[in-house]
């Protein structure tokens, strides 16, 4: 490998979302602005005040068809979630799987993270036992269910991936770090190809230290699709979701060799952190972070802010909303009727903490691909402090052809940033 920057593209898609499962399936859910937020029992039976949740449905059936019952044995979902992710993705790229008995994939690597991981395995399994007194019980695979780097460490096995395979985690940016870290390797030349992206399971155990904290909303348990309201005068809180997204990032040159489909151009992206500094803290973003962390995205990527045509932003439905829009605002020097499109995805999905910056990213790069931007629901009653943008923030799907530059940021508890910039492909 030759260590010459390289351009870097997307080939592959890999996505299991609470509103779809596979890439085409998510565009489709996305252009209809459907909702994946549903209530669940279990969160009404252990006294949650937010008793709803983005959950993807179907998953007991569908995991058969990807993994066995010896590999199910020791996962758990958030490594269900991955590896089914990260298949989609590899098969999307239109790779072969690499026998069992086959040399390792050399150039190709995974950086997939998660958030929170094997908590629920903690709970359910290894700490009563444990306490129990039935440590001899727990079987050979408690480790490597609980440990955070299962999911891509499962991954790296099931595809036979030589190169680096680590898992990283860092809040809410999780997933978009991790296609950052990925674009960035192969960029350097270290790898040819990587998947890239996130994963979370939908633990109550999860769930539950948000609940506690009082960031859910808890208003709307008798109408899921209306509970998570980004952008809204009303949003009462974030929803939580769960699934995995996971993008096949290439260079460019090895792309163009197989002749496969190239979804998108990774332009730059950048990462930081506020210090908990200047009004940052471990559930709060230093603005001034945030702002710095956009503008490093955007001179890494090489392009003007007018030729950014739309923003997938971190949008959670809390107090922030008004306060990122303004930071995207004078990070890009744009007045608000000058700025491009704002939308967020987990106003359909929920916020899927560790998975959220990996499924945004996908949806992204289909928005892209497609040609179009989805609407955020819920937010008809805009926030006040958001009225000068209101042309800006669609509500309903619009169709934008010549959409040639999205930029998808996530700025995660801890004050951590991180922002990439995706470009139609263009030879």
């Amino acid at each position: 490998m030759q260590s010459a920057e390289r351009r870097v593209v997307v080939t592959g898609l890999g996505v299991l979302a609470p509103n779809a499962h596979g890439a085409a399936a998510f565009a489709g859910a996305l252009r209809e602005g459907k909702s994946g937020i549903r209530h669940h029992a279990h969160l009404a039976e252990a006294k949650f005040a937010c008793q709803v949740g983005g959950i993807p449905e179907g998953v007991e059936a569908l995991q058969k068809r990807y993994l066995t019952e010896e590999e199910l044995f020791a996962m758990n979902p958030n490594m269900v979630y991955a590896a089914i992710a990260a298949i989609d993705a590899w098969t999307d790229a239109g790779l072969p799987r690499v026998a069992a008995d086959a040399e390792p994939d050399w150039d190709t690597g995974a950086f997939i993270g998660t958030g929170i991981g094997g908590i629920d395995t903690i709970a359910e399994k290894l700490g009563p036992k444990v306490d129990q007194g039935k440590v001899g019980r727990l079987g050979s695979t408690m480790v490597e269910q609980i440990m955070s780097s299962g999911n891509s460490a499962r991954v790296g096995g099931l595809l036979g991936l030589g190169n680096q395979v680590s898992t990283n985690s860092s809040a809410c940016n999780t997933g978009t770090e991790a296609v950052i870290d990925a674009f960035l390797r192969i960029r350097e030349g270290r790898a040819l190809r990587m998947l890239a992206g996130g994963s979370e399971g939908h633990s109550k155990y999860i769930w539950a230290g948000f609940d506690a904290m009082k960031v859910l909303n808890r208003a709307k348990n008798d109408a899921p699709a209306e509970a998570s309201r980004p952008l809204s005068a009303s949003a009462a809180g974030f929803i939580p979701g769960s699934g995995a997204g996971v993008l096949m990032l290439e260079s460019l040159e090895c792309a163009l060799s197989r002749k496969v489909r190239i979804y998108a151009e990774v332009l730059g992206g950048f990462v930081n952190s506020g210090g908990h500094r200047m009004g940052g803290s471990m559930t709060a973003p230093n603005a001034t972070g945030v702002r710095r962390c956009i503008q490093g995205a955007v001179a890494m990527a090489g392009v003007r802010s007018e030729e950014i045509g739309a923003i997938n932003g971190h949008l959670t439905a809390t107090f922030a909303d008004p306060h990122e829009v303004e930071s995207w605002s004078k990070a890009l020097g744009l007045p608000p009727d000058r700025m491009p499109l704002i939308h967020s995805t987990k106003s359909l999905i929920g916020h899927a903490l560790g998975a959220a910056g990996g499924i945004e990213c996908v949806a992204s790069v289909l928005e892209l691909h497609h040609g179009f931007v989805h609407g955020s629901a819920n937010c008809e009653d805009l926030h006040p402090a958001l009225a000068a943008y209101a042309d800006r923030i669609p509500h309903r799907t619009v169709e934008v052809k010549d959409l040639r530059v999205i930029a998808k940021a996530s700025f995660g508890f801890g004050d951590v940033n991180g922002c990439v910039v995706f470009r139609k492909y263009a030879d």
